[in-house]
């Protein structure tokens, strides 16, 4: 297995992505200057790539000033901000700094380190990428669409979304790859087409503004990108392109996977609009192949890269975990039907779904009407504490309280249906007993036969409600309740789970009424 960066004991090597496909070059660089200058021509590219370059390059500079700390520090500096929005760099420059008191040695051993772990991770995404291409679509063999160059050349060796297409071309399960030829320098018509035909898997070549005609047309079946960069709440920025592409793919229904390492997520930066995004020479847009085609003076927009919002991914794949993207979308898309049965007029109620540690909850004052996963916040999931988004509901400490009673819930749906609201009203703070109607079954009890609802009382101060949850509920208790005059929450392992019980409950609180209004 080769791979595309090194240390020969004095010097950065690395392969000229410059001068591919037609010739294979490889660069000796012996001087951060060096080292930034390949970085900012795009003779090393790739968000792994230049992260491991920029790790290299730090130990190199380390070599030159050895015991001169002050020195090795600005070169870091310079060396980070040769590319601002992948967030690799600056991740891999801080990394091997903090080895920088213990020596030249310790800067060199850790640079190394990650030029090693590199490929290890990558092994690992490729496979974890095509495990979860193979559950997202059903046809096979695949045709897969592609942006940029996310292989080896782009990493230390293997590759990120390219890794996990060759992937799945090994197990024989890629028909072919369209390849985007993308801006700004047509890395994928010049790399990522290469290492496709150095793989022998099968592809043509696309101009940018085609993919999304090809995606429509239903000539792919899954769109496989990289990242430069990550957000908390899982926008993506990507080369230039990228966002078409999931527009396209979310109209058509197909899915829109990004496979990319831990070290591109950066979760200091709640959303999208907080990436800086790097803008190109102009050269490059009015002029092509050294001849230029543009009236000398033509303003120019030439970003390098665009954020693609968390509702339009599917999934991100890492080399830890799987993202899912969809949960977002699917609040959303309850929420909506909910709305349109009256349960949840205007502002009112809200759904959370359980991700690990983190939840995704509907925002705060958002129309459940036309709630997308826009409006979706990130909290933690057992404090309710914001991670990512706008502001949450207000009942998020309720989510919250029911997450850490109940490790097993991975939904919470709270709505304000007339007849369960009603119920809550009539009977005031307590419990309501439910006997011998069939939908009790719709609770998934032990006891199909009776339930005893819980009524909890509508404190103004929200905090109360939950606390007083906390303090009463019990694995005994079913897995639904009322607040007096304000509704009725909902939970269980799935979305579709709490909201099933809630519906449940709705129904038996409309018999309730009847029964007793004879």
């Amino acid at each position: 297995m080769e791979r595309t960066l090194a240390w020969d004991g004095s010097a950065v090597v690395a392969v000229d992505q410059c001068a591919l496909p037609h010739a294979r070059v490889t660069l000796r660089l012996t001087t951060p200057d060096e080292v930034i200058d390949a970085i900012k021509r795009l003779a090393i590219r790739g968000a792994p790539a230049i992260g491991v370059a920029g790790a290299l390059g730090v130990a190199l500079s380390a070599h030159l000033n050895d015991g001169d700390e002050d020195a090795v520090r600005a070169d870091a500096r310079r060396i980070a901000d040769a590319r601002p929005t992948a967030v690799n760099l600056s991740w891999a420059v801080r990394r091997v700094l903090e080895r920088l008191p213990e020596g030249t040695k310790a800067l060199l051993d850790e640079a190394l380190l990650m030029v090693d772990e590199d490929v290890r991770t990558n092994r690992a995404m490729a496979a974890l990428a095509a495990e979860t291409v193979l559950r997202l679509t059903d046809r096979r063999p695949l045709r897969i669409l592609t942006h940029c160059n996310t292989g080896s050349l782009a990493t230390v060796a293997i590759g990120t979304a390219l890794g996990g297409i060759k992937a799945l071309a090994e197990s024989g399960h890629v028909a072919e790859v369209i390849a985007d030829e993308t801006r700004p320098l047509l890395q994928g018509a010049r790399l990522t087409a290469w290492e496709l035909a150095e793989a022998g898997i099968p592809y043509r070549l696309c101009v940018d503004s085609a993919g999304p005609a090809a995606i429509a047309t239903g000539l792919v079946d899954v769109v496989m990108v990289g990242a430069d960069r990550i957000t908390a709440n899982g926008d993506v920025a990507n080369k230039i392109g990228t966002y078409s592409l999931a527009v396209a793919a979310a109209r058509s229904g197909i899915p829109f996977v990004v496979v990319a390492p831990e070290s591109t997520v950066d979760e200091s930066i709640p959303d999208g609009s907080g990436i800086v995004i790097e803008q190109r020479a102009a050269e490059e847009v009015t002029a092509f192949g050294g001849s230029q085609v543009a009236l000398p003076g033509t303003p120019v927009f030439n970003p390098a890269f665009d954020v693609t919002p968390n509702d339009l991914v599917t999934a991100i794949v890492t080399e830890r975990r799987v993202i899912e993207q969809r949960p977002g979308a699917e609040l959303a898309e309850v929420a909506r039907g909910l709305y349109r049965r009256g349960w949840m007029d205007g502002t009112a109620g809200n759904l959370s779904v359980r991700q690990g540690d983190r939840a995704l909850i509907t925002a705060s004052g958002r129309s459940k009407g036309e709630l997308t996963a826009r409006d979706v916040v990130l909290v933690e999931a057992t404090t309710g504490a914001l991670v990512a988004g706008p502001k949450p509901s207000a009942e998020t400490c309720i989510h919250a309280a029911l997450y850490r009673l109940f490790p097993d819930c991975g939904a919470v749906v709270h709505a304000h249906p007339p007849h369960a609201t009603a119920v809550a009203a009539l009977s005031g703070p307590g419990s309501v007993r439910f006997t011998e109607f069939e939908i009790i079954k719709g609770l998934g009890l032990p006891d199909p036969s009776s339930v005893e609802v819980p009524v909890f009382a509508n404190w103004v101060e929200v905090p109360r409600i939950a606390e007083d949850i906390a303090a009463r509920l019990t694995e005994q208790d079913p897995p639904v309740l009322l607040i007096a005059h304000h509704g009725v929450t909902a939970w269980g392992p799935t979305l579709e789970v709490a909201r099933n019980r809630l519906e449940s409950l709705e129904m038996l609180c409309r018999l309730h009424l009847l029964t007793h209004g004879r």
